[in-house]
């Protein structure tokens, strides 16, 4: 399937956030996904994989969380994030994401969701959210404060249990969240689960065999590509089955 790519500029209540969105070049409306990149932002591997989820016929949109602070990329990145840069990189952008406050957030997440919904390709109904890292726990806030809109929650490597039992409590679309092994032990899953099933979330929540923070990412040192392959496997069905015509 041939994609369309566009580099966009979303209206927000603190500015205007730059985004990158796919979607498929063919006649018709379809799915909306916003996809929360990881902290390290909008870059190639962002793209391949908005791109790779557009081929399945979704409208991907890929915003810019840190655009208060310029637009992509906000931070100069190596090629390849491992070793030492990946400490550098890490160091120069802890301080934005402790900027990014769930308030702000928030508001973000309203003008994504109103943009993507209002967007010509992109079909009336219910979207998706999905987030990597940093970007997993925007997508369980987004979720969280608009029931009424998002259908699909997935979310990977991510702090999900960061956003408190009450955002939690307010989601109710199909969820799924893989957690690496190194972030989440056997223990801390259970008690996760325990509170997603008490708030009556219908979800899966399991730990990728063998991965460390930031798995999915093929340009870092963190990447596994049993992972990435495993993350694909349980994202497709959960957007097929939350989402029209996907």
């Amino acid at each position: 399937m041939l994609i369309q790519t566009r580099t966009l500029h979303i209206p927000t209540a603190d500015g205007r956030a730059d985004a990158f969105a796919a979607f498929p070049d063919t006649v018709g409306r379809h799915p909306g996904v916003l996809m929360y990149p990881d902290g390290f932002g909008i870059r190639p591997v962002l793209r391949e994989m908005a791109a790779e989820l557009a081929g399945h016929g979704y409208y991907v949109l890929v915003p810019n969380i840190f655009y208060r602070h310029g637009p992509t990329p906000v931070l100069e990145l190596p090629a390849y994030i491992g070793g030492e840069e990946r400490s550098t990189v890490l160091s120069r952008l802890m301080p934005l994401i402790h900027e990014h406050t769930a308030e702000r957030a928030l508001r973000d997440a309203d003008a994504l969701l109103r943009f993507l919904t209002t967007r010509p390709e992109v079909a009336a109904g219910p979207v998706a959210v999905t987030g990597y890292c940093f970007g997993g726990l925007l997508a369980v806030r987004t979720a969280a404060a608009h029931p009424g809109q998002v259908a699909a929650l997935a979310a990977f490597h991510a702090p999900v249990g960061a956003a408190g039992p009450d955002a939690l409590a307010g989601i109710t679309a199909r969820a799924h969240f893989g957690h690496a092994e190194s972030d989440l032990t056997p223990e801390a899953l259970r008690e996760l689960n325990k509170t997603l099933d008490a708030a009556g979330v219908d979800h899966t929540s399991e730990i990728y065999p063998g991965t460390v923070h930031g798995f999915t990412m093929s340009d870092t040192d963190a990447f596994d590509p049993a992972g990435l392959r495993r993350h694909w496997d349980r994202l497709l069905p959960l957007l097929k089955g939350a989402l029209a015509d996907g």
